[in-house]
């Protein structure tokens, strides 16, 4: 089990702000959202910020916004299937209340919990370059760095779960990605999913019972550490 502490990371102090609407850091993504605009005025179409409470213990790492899901709505998980799967899952083990309506003026809000994506624009074909995710992984680290609460974090598939090793300067090879794993970074425990895509859940790859027992086993994790802080 890999352990670095996110105080060795200089980029957890470093205030990197969030990417503004025209963030031209990567060029492609860039392009691709400015054809957006032009296609659907109406869209977001622009860097998707994170969503819920700064003081959340749990932080939720996806991969992108998705086309006609949060790139269209302007919030992470809204307007797709994955969106779906997700916040009922979080309804159910407590980390949102209200209800869900695939809309930002819905009645959802989250509890002791954020979600935010390892890469903030919408890439063609939902395939980031690792060039991207590595320039857009500033934000990520941006993120982890001002939630002073955070005991553990959710990467939704293997982009994610490396976005995420990388910010805290641990070695890939070292923190493997796999489907229901733990692994220690620091005083932060994260755990792996596989991401809550359609195309996961309609092959099989992921069911809608693997991915409740993850957050199962984050809820156990997180009363556990308050009754030992009680």
């Amino acid at each position: 089990m890999a352990t670095t502490s996110r105080t060795e990371n200089p980029a957890f102090i470093r205030d990197s702000g969030k990417p503004g609407r025209d963030c031209p850091l990567c060029p492609r993504l860039a392009e691709f959202r400015m054809r957006w605009r032009e296609e659907e005025p109406g869209w977001f179409n622009a860097p998707v910020g994170s969503f819920g409470p700064k003081t959340a213990r749990l932080l939720i790492v996806g991969l992108a916004p998705g086309l006609q899901g949060a790139n269209r709505t302007g919030r992470p998980f809204t307007g797709d299937y994955a969106g779906d799967l997700l916040y009922q899952t979080l309804v159910e083990y407590g980390f949102a209340h209200g209800h869900f309506e695939a809309r930002v003026d819905d009645s959802l809000d989250l509890i002791d919990a954020r979600i935010t994506n390892a890469v903030r624009c919408v890439p063609p074909e939902n395939k980031p370059t690792p060039v991207e995710i590595a320039t857009c992984r500033s934000f990520l680290e941006a993120t982890i760095g001002e939630m002073t609460d955070l005991q553990a974090i959710v990467a939704l598939g293997r982009i994610a779960h490396d976005a995420v090793v990388t910010a805290f300067g641990a070695r890939k090879s070292a923190v493997k990605f796999g489907h229901g794993a733990q692994n220690s970074l620091g005083h932060i425990v994260l755990f792996d999913s596989y991401h809550c895509s359609r195309y996961n859940t309609n092959t099989g790859v992921l069911t809608p019972q693997m991915f409740r027992a993850v957050f199962a086993a984050v809820r156990d994790f997180l009363n556990e550490d308050q009754r030992r802080s009680a």
